[in-house]
């Protein structure tokens, strides 16, 4: 290999990282549009490897060609963020319930501050910081969970949502909302010392809520299509 060619595959290996990076915090989200002139004039290189990252991580599923539009970052599968967020309410409703008689006063202290935070940043909302503050929230509730397999799989159902890179707040802004009140209510019934079964039920339904603005947000732009 040619001193130009391994320059150019270093140039590439920066464009990927640099914009796989971009798409994983959210700085890029769905539908956005990757002006490759724009990206090469970031990084200080040619167009050449940012095309050549660009088609890598449209291999991967990541960016997705559009008629007159180009490259731009691949939409969410409704049906994928559907399916995981129906596991997620059972794994996390069951993983918040078993957490909760572990949970010290400090504990619910803790996730009652950063709900303030949350309900706070309704005033400048930002999607992609309440979606990091409320995924905070949450893994207060469920950190005690004493069996790790059920642990495990809501780790994995959150790596899932951040794979598909969605937020539904981002589409719904008054779900947002909605979620802080939800998420006093919930720390009401811990403090209360609610039935296994109630605070259960309270987590699914919390996290069903979310999905069911999600697909009514996907209808009504069906609708209006």
């Amino acid at each position: 290999m040619t001193t130009t060619a391994i320059a150019t595959q270093s140039k590439s290996q920066l464009a990927y990282d640099f914009i796989k990076s971009r798409i994983e915090n959210s700085s890029y989200t769905p539908g956005y549009r990757l002006v490759l002139g724009a990206i090469a004039g970031e990084l200080g290189v040619s167009v050449v490897p940012v095309r050549e990252a660009i088609r890598l991580l449209e291999a991967e599923g990541l960016v997705q060609f559009e008629r007159n539009v180009g490259a731009q970052v691949a939409m969410v599968d409704p049906r994928e963020y559907e399916v995981t967020m129906q596991t997620l309410s059972l794994v996390e409703g069951w993983a918040t319930a078993a957490s909760a008689p572990f949970m010290t006063p400090d504990d619910v202290a803790r996730a009652r501050a950063i709900n303030d935070a949350l309900a706070e940043s309704l005033h400048h909302f930002d999607p992609v910081a309440f979606t990091a503050l409320n995924l905070d929230f949450h893994a207060v509730l469920f950190e005690h969970c004493p069996n790790p397999h059920i642990r495990e799989l809501v780790d994995r159902g959150w790596a899932r949502l951040r794979a598909l890179r969605e937020s539904t707040f981002s589409f719904v802004p008054g779900r947002a909302r909605e979620s802080v009140a939800e998420h006093e209510a919930i720390l009401g019934l811990i403090e209360a010392g609610a039935e296994t079964f109630e605070l259960e039920l309270a987590a699914r339904n919390h996290r069903l809520g979310t999905l069911d603005a999600f697909l009514a947000h996907q209808h009504a732009h069906k609708e209006t299509a």
